[in-house]
């Protein structure tokens, strides 16, 4: 590691690397082509980027090209590498689909060293002659699993053919995927594969829970939740018509929750994600576009609105909390027949799924007990039983009997009897009484 690196490294805090930027540094410093694979949250940024930029010329025009698959991850990796870069006087520049593209062209034009950005805009710029790709020395696939997939498998090899024969590849992933064994069939060059998934030991304790809820009950389910001390969620839709009726009803309703989806523009895209992150906001709603890659520093919990239908989507989604030994919660809603399915689904991997309960104001793995009404026992103590008599004139009463030896007093209430109804007295009946009560003090004057 560079010295300037190393400085840099101990005024973030960082004590020692992880294990994946152990592994893959000298393999990449050293112009081999690697897969790295390794947990979410462990460090994969930094773990490309410090190698990357050591072999950098200042000046020299655009010599890495980074792929990401979404605007919020091509700006979250662009200002970590930026960090990095201006302590070697290196420039980066971020193209995302969404941005105004003659303000990508302008950036373009001061030859920045650096660029990361989405696939697809990526190739517009090579298409329009506006990005030369010829001095590019590294090409970096982050989120290989996901990017090497479809029709964008084919973008990303459009722009790897645009570049010199000998360029060097690096692909990192959370996830094994059967491509990711074929890399040198689909690029034409051998990959060192490098996996510490199983050394990895940057995540924190993550609890991971199933919460038996309704379709029809989910919106309210969430409502509850924002009465949790401190609590804060990112909740993944898979439809984004669903994220959009609760996102309005919560905005109508004055809920702390905001959205996250692929047809907002990037202004707004930003402004959700980093209202999150400051705490403005309580929920995020999203879908499986803010699964990969994104860091919220100690994300509390993370909400399965809808169930994830492959174990890659549920890595990717809990992998937003719990990152860098903070610790996280993991809530998936859904019917007794959702749940079910989401046990089979994760039943080859090491996922303890455990039953949940929202109790008053917390969430508890402990089943409430329904409160049932008991029959009152014949040994109550006297004590309890005067203590529930009513009093009378400062005597205890039972209804329908009087205390021995003394006169009821004139004006006492008595208590009705239990067995007789009570007759509704109204005005009528009151004023019919006092006339015959008239008519009888008449006759006897």
């Amino acid at each position: 590691m560079l010295k300037q690196f190393e400085a840099h490294f101990k005024d973030l805090g960082y004590t020692e690397p992880t294990a994946i930027q152990t592994a893959v540094y000298e393999p990449l410093a050293g112009d081999q082509n690697v897969l790295g694979l390794a947990p979410t949250g462990s460090g994969k940024t930094v773990a490309f980027t410090l190698p990357a930029l050591a072999n950098l010329l200042p000046g020299d025009g655009t010599q890495l090209i980074v792929l990401e698959p979404s605007q919020e991850l091509a700006i979250q990796t662009s200002r970590v590498m930026r960090d990095w870069a201006k302590l070697l006087d290196l420039k980066v520049v971020a193209l995302t689909g969404g941005a105004n593209v003659k303000r990508q062209t302008e950036r373009l034009k001061k030859r920045p060293e650096v660029i990361v950005g989405t696939p697809g805009r990526v190739l517009n710029l090579v298409s329009d002659r506006k990005l030369k790709l010829h001095l590019v020395s590294l090409l970096i696939v982050d989120e290989a699993d996901d990017l090497l997939t479809g029709d964008t498998l084919d973008t990303v090899r459009s722009i790897a053919q645009d570049m010199p024969a000998d360029v060097q590849l690096g692909f990192f992933s959370a996830t094994d995927t059967p491509i990711l064994h074929e890399l040198e069939q689909w690029f034409g060059q051998s990959v060192t594969r490098i996996d510490v998934r199983q050394e990895d030991n940057t995540q924190g304790v993550v609890r991971h829970g199933l919460l038996q809820v309704g379709m029809g009950k989910r919106d309210q389910m969430l409502k509850r939740m924002l009465a949790i001390p401190n609590f804060r969620a990112l909740v993944f839709f898979k439809q984004a018509n669903t994220l959009r009726q609760t996102a309005t009803r919560f905005y109508h309703e004055h809920m702390s929750a905001a959205s996250l989806t692929s047809d907002l523009r990037q202004v707004q895209r930003e402004k959700a994600l980093q209202d999150f992150r400051l705490g403005r906001t309580r929920l995020l709603l999203t879908t499986d576009v803010a699964a990969r890659g994104l860091d919220i520093p100690k994300l509390p919990a993370v909400i399965n609105y809808d169930l994830p239908t492959s174990v890659n989507e549920y890595v990717h989604r809990v992998g937003r909390t719990g990152r860098m030994g903070e610790p996280g919660q993991v809530i998936s809603l859904g019917d007794d027949h959702d749940l079910r399915d989401l046990k089979k689904l994760l039943k080859e991997t090491d996922y303890d799924l455990v039953p949940l309960y929202f109790s008053g104001r917390t969430l508890t793995t402990e089943k409430p007990v329904a409160v049932t009404p008991k029959a009152a026992s014949t040994a109550t103590s006297s004590d309890d039983a005067t203590a529930k008599t009513p009093k009378i004139a400062g005597k205890s009463a039972v209804a329908g009997n009087k205390p021995a030896g003394k006169a009821s007093a004139p004006h006492a209430k008595q208590e009705p009897n239990p067995s007789k109804k009570k007759k509704h007295k109204n005005r009528h009946t009151k004023n019919k009484g006092m006339r015959k009560k008239w008519r009888d003090r008449d006759a006897q004057q």
